[in-house]
């Protein structure tokens, strides 16, 4: 067995390192890794069909010895060429006999874990189809002289296991159908069935990945996948730089204000155009003051409804809890319509977006109402007339939507 097992293994490692060098410099849609493997396992067999009358194995016969090489011609072909060696013994109910059977294929390889998407639910676990044919020597101690010569087709499949970048455990089931067979497997008679003799192996063994990249074939998943995944997430990226949260015509990406009043002129930047700068937008005080000279009676009514209808707020950034620059106008017309109606009291009311925990966004919408509170106060508004209140998260937007969020993140008011 030595005098087979070592030759074998030698020539499969000579023609491999000849090669390994090379696929390291080898790449398959512009990803590199390595294309050579070395393959060993032993196991059992059983063969079937041609046996002389009376003469049969154990329904597991040991023992089996696979060596070989493989290359990978991208993550789903290849083509590998292996040694076999069977053993066939006597079981007890038989007379003794013992005959050994060498064979040598090349076999077409197809990896299913690629073709079939195992990289969706698993990182470490793979499956290789084998196919193809090659010649065998069968000889028997015990039985005829010399050697019997013919040709095989081979198929089986291999589970793998990755043990790490450069090693795998496998499990083979592989099935072997003789042709031109002139001997039974005992080597006591000659054929006389129709159908040659059919081998099963099964056999546990290593796979040792040969090269200098980080990855081997077997474990690269489909390049023009990624790079499809990469153009969608560049779309999606695009599709949400054009998002318009505020509806202002301007697009987020460029918009200075994305939260500005809706229906109010805004400039090239998405900020209120307000010319003479007292933090009221021009197109709103305008119609403020056509309803002032039009009808006064009516006038703090609609300037209530504009409030209590979310027209004016304060807005914050991602976890901030004071009001960033742009909210400056809708607290400065708060403030004026509050002074101009000495007997209106506000409701502050504080919301966060739906990002991390729900306790602590509720917090966070207690400290932006407060905070807001704070500058009213500051400006000359009796705290008195003003209640505070938390409503903590806002889920009526999309939460993985960033500019979405921007809306929600935000202090309202409702004027009683």
């Amino acid at each position: 067995m030595k005098k087979i097992a070592f030759p074998l293994l030698l020539v499969c490692l000579t023609s491999a390192s000849l090669k390994a060098q090379d696929s390291q410099e080898m790449t398959a849609d512009g990803q590199d890794f390595n294309k050579w493997s070395i393959e060993v396992s032993g196991g059992a067999n059983k063969p079937f069909r041609t046996f002389t009358p009376g003469f049969t194995t154990d329904r597991v016969n040991f023992f089996t010895v696979d060596l070989g090489t493989r290359y990978m011609f991208n993550n789903k072909f290849g083509l590998k060429l292996d040694f076999g060696y069977n053993k066939f013994e006597n079981n007890d109910e038989t007379p003794e006999f013992e005959s050994t059977y060498l064979r040598g294929d090349i076999q077409g390889v197809v990896n299913l874990g690629r073709v079939l998407n195992f990289e969706d639910w698993t990182s470490c676990i793979g499956l290789l189809m084998h196919a193809g044919g090659g010649v065998y020597q069968l000889k028997a101690d015990n039985g005829f002289d010399g050697e019997d010569w013919g040709a095989n087709l081979i198929g089986g499949f291999t589970a793998q296991l990755k043990l790490s970048d450069h090693v795998v455990l496998t499990g083979d089931v592989t099935g072997i159908a003789n042709g031109f067979q002139n001997w039974n497997f005992d080597g006591m008679s000659q054929t006389s069935t129709t159908v040659d003799g059919l081998i099963l192996n099964g056999t546990l063994g290593l796979t040792f990945y040969l090269g200098g990249h980080e990855k081997h074939a077997d474990w690269v998943t489909d390049v023009k996948t990624d790079e499809l995944a990469a153009l969608e997430e560049r779309i999606g990226s695009v599709e949400t730089m054009m998002n318009d949260s505020d509806k202002d015509g301007v697009p987020d990406y460029l918009d200075v204000e994305p939260n500005s009043t809706a229906g109010v002129a805004v400039d090239t930047k998405g900020r209120a155009v307000d010319l003479n700068n007292n933090g009221v937008p021009d197109e709103l005080e305008s119609y403020i003051e056509n309803k002032t000279k039009t009808n006064t009676t009516t006038t703090g009514t609609d300037l209530q409804g504009l409030i209590n209808g979310g027209y004016v707020n304060a807005y914050f950034d991602f976890n901030k809890d004071m009001p960033n620059a742009q909210s400056t106008a809708g607290i400065n017309f708060l403030i004026k319509y509050l002074k101009e109606n000495p007997s209106a009291k506000a409701d502050v009311i504080g919301y966060a977006d739906e990002i991390g925990n729900s306790d602590y966004n509720k917090q966070l919408s207690q400290r932006r109402a407060e905070n807001v509170k704070k500058i009213l106060v500051d400006s000359g508004i009796d705290g008195s007339r003003l209640n505070i209140i938390a409503n903590g998260e806002d889920s009526s937007v999309n939460k993985d939507n960033k500019q979405a969020r921007q809306v929600v993140r935000r202090v309202t008011f409702i004027i009683k």
